[in-house]
């Protein structure tokens, strides 16, 4: 052996052997995946086969550069968790396999790569869906550096980015690749290395050969490289230039790894119905362990027999550590499954919220200032944008780790003036404007989260959350569940959200549809009604994010931005004196004492039952509102409390019938044992139409109004009636429901 000799500009023969080791080690463990899986043992075998030569990234990069891998990373896995001081990394891989409670990165929720010790930030296999964190990311670790912020990498790191040929077609690659070059063609450092591995096929759809090339090969302001990933020499030499021009450059540069796929996309893939025969066997020809097994034995570093050798005992290790890791338990229970996601502290979350010379105010949930609002309007009392301006100033000014981004926010101030002047008085490094591509705000989100920041982004419609909802489900939402904990991207989404804009409509500009995100676990979703609950709501997220690490959706209801009179213009009732109270996640708000109706309601259609709630009142009807404020976890509690005081709940929903939030209340009151009356009215399940038309399918009072009056005369408890109520009013449905008997 010649284990000093040099193969190729700083590359041993000691060096290449490692590789080897892992490129063996990595096959080995595909094969026992596979065999795993065969025997009832194993529930993930998308292996790495022919990739292996992505381990020459391990020895092109630094431990301490964060690493969001592709999900044939095996080799590279390996390698960089070797060099990360883990003895057996194989075990770690082999644990996810079997989905082994054991598994000390997602402690057998998934089967990902991912090391906190190694810097390997845990992926999924959604489709390119990390490549805009991983931009993010590379934004954010500069930003940190220039704020004087702590951030878990040094301020010269490299973000590494893997991904397939396939996935480089997605727009979500296309979208993050775009956003890394634009936002350094403004001067803005990104160090991000793309790193695609080219295998020519996408399960079973090919890539034309020169497809990489000619897409991205080419392009302005995005360096390019390409490398044999079946020629270890070739792949570490390239990638070690490729990440050495990033990290000298801070830009955004190219990495093209020409690999193989062996033994097909999966372990149920059967290769032989969609490949030609000779194809299969030209990437086996190609295949990287046999091609760094030959370039070992020809430079005189290894014999033959040596590395059969080795290939068998590393093989033999592999298979005593599979059996190993099929004794380990599983997850036992519901409860140990999502423990990632049900992780909160409400009072380190208060602590934080009323911190710094604060005079915080007890949270009770109940407020009476409905009932006694008869005082003249202070001068200080403010509507909900120039509350939430006010916050976001607040919060910036207190807490460096405060980042304020997404369209128009910085020198326009938002479309509805939330964030005027933020920009000017806490510069461009904190308040900025971005791309118009929601997936980019949010991968910006998303990076700059695990760097240390608490991002606040704004989404300027709920309409255009929906271009980016992977980024919140496969992505935010996912990666404390898939790394137990161990990584987490904590935000607070703002969304310009609702119907009821006069002057300004159509469906993108007014929307209702909440579901989607309601249905995301993990997820907080906030939507306050009033100025000063929007304030407290948005400093209650941004600490839960900052100390659990949440992602928190903030839901503004548009039409309530600028709105101060509740009853009669010039009352100035609806406008609020801003304070440091602390509203807990998952607290309702109470207005009045009524007892013969609770109407329950979150948004707009908060003072709309207000005003329903006094003209009822003229009827001798005494009915109290009871704000939500959080729609996701539902103040389920309060809402019990509130409906048996009264025996009687209507929902007054803003939102579409089918999938409304009012189905997660009334479900709610079922689950809790609500004997009383309950029923809804909605908007209808429609998009929001231009004009007058919008009326005709959005709730309104006179639908709450008729809604009330049929749910107070209904023929007493323990009846059930079925259907619609009859004529409920223009766009908008009421149901009764089951009246339980005591």
């Amino acid at each position: 052996m010649a284990p000093e000799r040099k193969l190729a500009p700083g590359i041993t023969g000691a060096v290449c052997l490692e590789l080897f080791f892992a490129q063996v080690l990595s096959r080995h463990a595909d094969l026992a995946a596979r065999r795993l899986g065969a025997n009832g043992q194993g529930f993930y075998s998308i292996g790495s086969a022919g990739h292996e030569g992505n381990a020459a990234l391990a020895v092109a990069s630094r431990v301490s550069d964060p690493l969001l891998p592709h999900y044939r990373s095996g080799a590279l896995f390996l390698e960089r968790a070797r060099r990360a001081g883990n003895t057996d990394p194989v075990r770690e891989l082999l644990l996810g396999v079997v989905a082994a409670a054991a598994d000390p990165i997602s402690g057998g929720r998934h089967k990902v790569f991912g090391s906190a010790a190694a810097n390997i930030i845990p992926q999924t296999s959604t489709i390119a869906s990390q490549m805009p964190r991983a931009v993010g990311l590379a934004f954010a670790i500069d930003r940190a550096a220039r704020l004087d912020l702590d951030c878990p990498w040094p301020p010269d790191a490299v973000v590494l980015c893997g991904f397939g040929d396939a996935s480089a077609n997605h727009s979500t690659a296309a979208g993050a690749i775009n956003t890394a070059v634009h936002t350094a063609h403004l001067g803005v450092a990104v160090p991000v290395l793309f790193v695609c591995e080219d295998n020519g096929i996408g399960i079973s759809v090919p890539t034309p050969p020169d497809w990489i090339e000619y897409s991205y090969g080419h392009r302005p302001g995005l360096r390019y490289f390409t490398a044999d990933g079946c020629d270890l020499l070739d792949a570490v030499t390239t990638a070690s230039a490729a990440v050495a021009w990033v990290r000298e450059h801070r830009r955004p540069a190219f990495l093209r790894l020409r690999t193989v796929r062996l033994f097909g996309h999966a372990g149920s893939d059967m290769e032989s119905a969609y490949r030609d025969p000779a194809a299969v066997a030209a990437d086996l020809a190609r295949d990287p362990v046999t091609a760094t097994a030959r370039r070992l034995v020809t430079a005189g570093i290894c014999s033959p027999q040596e590395i059969l050798g080795h290939y068998d005992r590393l093989g033999a290790q592999v298979a005593v550590t599979a059996e190993e890791v099929c004794r380990e338990p599983k997850l036992g229970s519901a409860a140990a499954v999502i423990a990632p996601l049900a992780r909160a502290r409400p009072a380190s979350v208060r602590d934080d919220v009323v911190r710094a010379d604060r005079s915080p105010q007890p949270a009770t949930g109940e407020d009476d200032r409905y009932r006694n609002s008869d005082t003249a309007p202070s001068p200080d009392r403010n509507t909900m944008a120039q509350a939430i301006n006010h916050t976001l100033a607040a919060l910036l000014a207190r807490d460096p780790d405060i980042l304020v981004f997404g369209e128009d926010v910085a020198r326009k101030g938002g479309v509805y003036g939330v964030t005027k002047g933020l920009y000017k008085r806490f510069g461009a490094r904190r308040v900025f404007d971005t791309l118009l591509d929601e997936q980019s705000i949010l991968g910006t989100a998303l990076g700059a989260g695990l760097a240390g920041f608490v991002p606040i982004p704004e989404i300027q419609y709920l309409a255009y959350v929906h271009n980016a909802l992977d980024q919140l489900r496969g992505e935010a939402a996912t990666l404390s569940f898939f790394s137990a904990g161990r990584f987490r991207n904590p935000m607070v989404v703002r969304i310009a959200a609702y119907g009821y804009q006069r002057g300004f409509g159509g469906h993108f500009h007014n929307d209702n549809s909440v579901a989607a995100l309601r249905d995301i676990p993990g997820i907080v979703v906030a939507s306050p009604s009033r100025p000063d609950d929007a304030a407290a709501v948005l400093r209650t997220c941004v600490s839960a994010a900052r100390v659990d690490g949440r992602v928190c959706v903030l839901l503004e209801p548009i039409a309530l931005y600028h709105t101060r009179d509740l009853h009669e213009p010039g009352d100035d009732r609806w406008a609020a004196t801003i304070t440091d109270t602390h509203v807990p996640i998952g607290r309702a708000r109470v207005y009045g004492d009524g007892t013969d109706l609770t109407i329950v309601a979150f948004a707009n259609s908060v003072p709309m039952s207000l005003r329903v709630a006094d003209r009822l009142a003229r009827h001798g009807i005494n009915a109290r509102v009871l704000d939500l404020r959080w729609l996701s976890p539902l103040p389920r509690e309060d809402l019990l409390r509130h409906a048996e005081a009264t025996g009687r709940v209507l929902v007054a929903d803003e939102t579409r019938r089918s999938g409304g939030v009012s189905e997660s209340v009334c479900a709610a009151l079922v689950d809790a044992g609500f004997t009383g009356t309950q029923a809804r009215v909605t908007s209808a399940d429609s998009f929001i139409p231009l004009g007058p038309a919008a009326a005709r399918v959005l709730l309104s009072e006179a639908d709450i109004e008729a809604a009330a009056h049929r749910v107070c005369a209904g023929t007493g408890r323990g009846e059930f009636n079925s259907g619609s109520v009859s004529n409920p009013g223009p766009g908008s449905t009421v149901s009764a429901r089951y009246r339980y008997p005591d």
